[in-house]
C-alpha cells in the first residue's frame, strides 16, 4: 500500500492531486522551485523539498533531483502530475529503479506513445514525407511534446522551410527533442477525445469523451462532457480504435487518445496522451469517480471493475488565466487579491487570496467546472458562475470565457477549432458597465465618509473622479454632495456604502459590490483603474519607441541586429519570454533602427525601453508592443493538452 506521494509537478495540478491522497489517508510531499516557495501547492503539502533555481529546466524538469527528494522525504511514490515530466520514460524509469511506486503507464507505453511519428505509425497514419501545393495547408508539430509549440499552420509553401526551422528551434527549447513531424491540416475540425483507464488485469475503460474545441493558440479554453453531436456509430468507432491503441503498448493507468473529427464525420488520429489531463474534472462529473483515486489503486495493484459507471448529465469547464485577450493574450502579473466562486461550481487552483503571480511558469489561475442534467442546464450554470465570481487582481479572460458560452455557436454545440479566429474581436470588444465608475466612486466616498459629515447650503462644484476602462479608455464621474446624500444625473442614488453601492435608473435597481486595492477597483465583473485628477506628465520616449507589454526576460536578439540598421515593417528584432510565453517583437514601420537596448538575458519591467525605430513614413508614437506569438502556453508545462 502506498504511503507517501511525492506530486511531481507544481501549482493547480498539485493541490488536485493532494486533495486525493489526503482523502485517501496518504501523505503528501511537494517540490519547488525558488518562485514557488510560497506557493500554495507547497504550503499545503505535508512536507515540501527545495529544488534550487526559479526556470523549469533547473528545478520541475529535473528528475534527478526529484527522485533524490522523494527519497529524502520518505515517500513510497511518485505522482507525476500532468506535464512536465509525466510523459517521460527515462524519469519513470528512474522513479522505479530508485525503488519507488510510478504512479503512472509503464515505460515502455510512454515510449511507445512519445514520439507522435512513431504513435501514428503505430495507429496506421502515417505523417507527410513530402509537401506540395495539393496537400496545403498543412500543420507542422513537435514530435516529441506539444501544448501547441513547435507547432506551426503552413497554407503557402513558400513559407514551409522557415516554419519547420522555427518549429524545430522552439521544439527543441521546449522539450529536448527537435524533431518534427508535418500531417494535413483539417479545416473547421473538432477536438474530440476519449478518456481512458487500464489495470495490470487486462481490463480497460472508455470513459467517455470530450469536446475540447474552443483553444486559442492550439491551447484548450473551454472543455465539455460528453462531446455534443456525435453519432453512435463514431463514437463506438472512437471508442473502439482508443482501446485498440492502449491494448497494442499494454497501457496501465490513466491516457487519453485524441482525435480531430473532420466536418465530414471522418476521425483522424492525434495521440495518445500517456497521463492525466488539465479537463479530467468533466470525465469525473460525468461518471461520478475520482480518477487520481483510481491511479493510485491501479498503481497498489488493484483490478477494476468489469465495466466503468454509467454516465449522467453534462460537465463543461472553462480556464481562467491571467491574460489579456485583447491585447494577442499577453500574460498578466501581479497580486491575486481575491479568487472565489458561488457554491455548486467545482474550483480546481493553485492560488488563494493574497497570492502573487509571477513571471515563471503558465498564467493559468484555475479551473472551473459545472455540471447539471442538460449540456443547456450546465452551459448556464457556469456562464452563471462565471458572472458572479469574485476575481480580484490582474486582468483575466473571465469576459471572453463568460462571452463565450453564451455565444450562439456554442450554445447550440456548432464549435470548431476556428471559433476564436473568427470571433476573437466580437468576444473582447470592451463593454463595462456604463454606471461602473459612478458605483466605485461613490464607493470610495462612503468610505472617506464624505456623506456623513457637514453639509453647506451653498451650491457648489461637483466631484469629480476619473477612470481607465477595460482597454484603456479613460472616463470621468461627476456627482454632488446634498442633504439627503450623494447626486448624480439621470440616476437615483438608493445606497452608498464602501463595498455595496445601489443604484436606480428607470425605476430597475442594481446592485453594485465594490472592491478597492489602491488604484484597482473591481466592480462587479468591471476592472477599473483609478487615475488622478491632474496627472504627471507621462515620460516622454523617442517616436517609434517599442516598449515591453509585460514583465520578461530578453531571450534573444535577431542575429546581426545593430543599431543604425535597416529594418522592415513586420521583421522580428528580438524576443521576450514572460510565462512559459515566447513573443516576437517586430518592427512597427520600415525604418531605420536607431537605438537597441534590449539584450539577451536581461529582465524587463513593463514599459522597459526595448528599442527604437525611426520610420520614414511620418510620425511614429511610442508604443507597447503585442509582438506575435512563436509560443503557445501550457498548463502542462509542454506536455499536450
Amino acid at each position: 500500500m502506498i504511503s507517501t506521494v511525492l506530486v511531481a509537478n507544481r501549482g493547480e495540478i498539485a493541490c488536485r492531486i493532494f486533495r486525493t491522497c489526503r482523502a485517501q489517508g496518504i501523505r503528501t510531499v511537494a517540490v519547488h522551485s525558488d518562485a514557488d516557495a510560497t506557493a500554495l501547492h507547497t504550503r499545503l503539502a505535508d512536507a515540501a523539498v527545495r529544488l534550487p533555481g526559479s526556470a523549469s529546466t533547473d528545478t520541475y524538469l529535473r528528475g534527478d533531483l526529484i527522485v533524490k527528494a522523494a527519497l529524502a522525504a520518505g515517500a513510497d511514490a511518485v505522482h507525476p502530475g500532468y506535464g512536465f515530466l509525466s510523459e517521460n520514460a527515462a524519469f519513470a524509469r528512474a522513479v522505479t529503479n530508485a525503488g519507488l511506486t510510478w504512479i503512472g503507464p509503464p515505460p515502455e507505453a510512454i515510449e511507445a506513445m512519445a514520439s507522435k511519428t512513431r504513435a501514428k505509425k503505430l495507429m496506421g497514419a502515417e505523417p507527410l514525407h513530402e509537401v506540395t501545393e495539393a496537400d496545403l495547408p498543412v500543420l507542422v508539430k513537435a514530435a516529441a511534446g506539444g501544448g501547441g509549440r513547435g507547432m506551426r499552420i503552413v497554407r503557402r509553401l513558400a513559407d514551409l522551410d522557415a516554419e519547420l526551422a522555427a518549429a524545430r528551434a522552439e521544439a527543441a527549447s521546449a522539450f529536448g527533442d527537435g524533431e518534427v513531424f508535418v500531417e494535413p491540416y483539417v479545416e473547421h475540425g473538432r477536438h474530440v477525445e476519449v478518456q481512458l483507464l487500464a489495470d495490470t488485469h487486462g481490463t480497460v475503460w472508455t470513459l467517455g469523451t470530450r469536446d475540447c474545441s474552443l483553444q486559442r493558440r492550439h491551447q484548450k479554453v473551454i472543455e465539455e462532457a460528453p462531446a455534443p453531436g456525435l453519432t453512435d456509430t463514431l463514437t463506438r468507432e472512437l471508442y473502439e480504435r482508443s482501446v485498440r491503441a492502449a491494448r497494442a503498448v499494454d497501457y496501465t493507468g490513466a491516457g487519453t487518445v485524441e482525435f480531430l473529427v473532420a466536418p465530414d464525420g471522418t476521425a483522424h488520429f492525434l495521440e495518445m496522451n500517456t497521463r492525466l489531463q488539465v479537463e479530467h474534472p468533466v470525465t469525473e462529473a460525468v461518471f461520478g469517480v475520482d480518477l487520481v483515486a483510481l491511479q493510485l489503486r491501479v498503481a497498489e495493484g488493484h483490478p477494476l471493475g468489469p465495466t466503468p459507471p454509467d454516465p449522467h448529465g453534462h460537465a463543461v469547464e472553462a480556464r481562467l488565466y491571467a491574460e489579456d485577450p485583447a491585447a494577442d493574450w499577453a500574460p498578466q502579473t501581479g497580486r491575486l487579491h481575491r479568487l472565489a466562486v458561488p457554491d455548486g461550481i467545482r474550483l480546481d487552483t493553485g492560488y488563494t487570496d493574497g497570492d502573487d503571480i509571477g513571471v515563471h511558469y503558465d498564467p493559468m489561475l484555475a479551473k472551473l467546472v459545472a455540471h447539471a442534467p442538460t449540456r443547456a442546464e450546465a452551459v448556464r450554470r457556469l456562464a452563471g458562475a462565471l458572472e458572479r465570481a469574485a476575481v480580484h487582481g490582474p486582468v483575466t479572460n473571465r469576459d471572453l470565457l463568460l462571452r463565450s458560452l453564451r455565444h450562439e455557436e456554442f450554445t447550440s454545440a456548432r464549435v470548431d477549432t476556428g471559433f476564436y479566429d473568427r470571433h476573437l474581436p466580437a468576444l473582447t470588444t470592451p463593454a463595462p458597465d456604463p454606471l461602473a465608475p459612478l458605483a466605485a466612486a461613490l464607493a470610495d466616498a462612503a468610505g472617506r465618509s464624505r456623506f456623513g459629515g457637514a453639509w453647506r447650503n451653498v451650491p457648489s462644484g461637483p466631484q469629480v473622479k476619473r477612470y481607465a476602462l477595460p482597454g484603456g479608455e479613460e472616463t470621468e464621474v461627476r456627482y454632488h454632495h446634498t442633504r439627503t446624500g450623494p447626486r448624480a444625473d439621470g440616476v437615483h442614488v438608493v445606497h452608498t456604502a464602501p463595498g455595496l453601492v445601489v443604484l436606480e435608473t428607470d425605476g430597475v435597481r442594481r446592485r453594485y459590490e465594490v472592491a478597492s486595492y489602491g488604484d484597482e477597483i473591481h466592480v462587479g465583473t468591471t476592472r477599473l483603474t483609478a487615475l488622478p485628477r491632474f496627472p504627471d506628465p507621462a515620460p516622454q520616449h523617442a517616436p517609434g519607441s517599442l516598449l515591453a507589454p509585460m514583465p520578461g526576460t530578453v531571450v534573444r536578439v535577431a542575429e546581426g541586429l545593430t543599431e543604425g540598421a535597416r529594418v522592415t515593417a513586420g521583421q522580428p528584432l528580438l524576443w521576450l519570454e514572460a510565462m512559459k510565453m515566447e513573443h516576437r517583437i517586430t518592427a512597427p514601420a520600415t525604418g531605420t533602427l536607431t537605438s537597441l537596448h534590449a539584450v539577451t538575458g536581461q529582465q524587463v519591467t513593463v514599459g522597459s525601453l526595448l528599442a527604437v525605430v525611426t520610420g520614414s513614413q511620418g510620425h511614429q508614437e511610442p508604443r507597447a508592443v503585442r509582438g506575435a506569438r512563436n509560443r503557445a502556453p501550457s498548463h502542462d508545462e509542454g506536455a499536450v493538452t
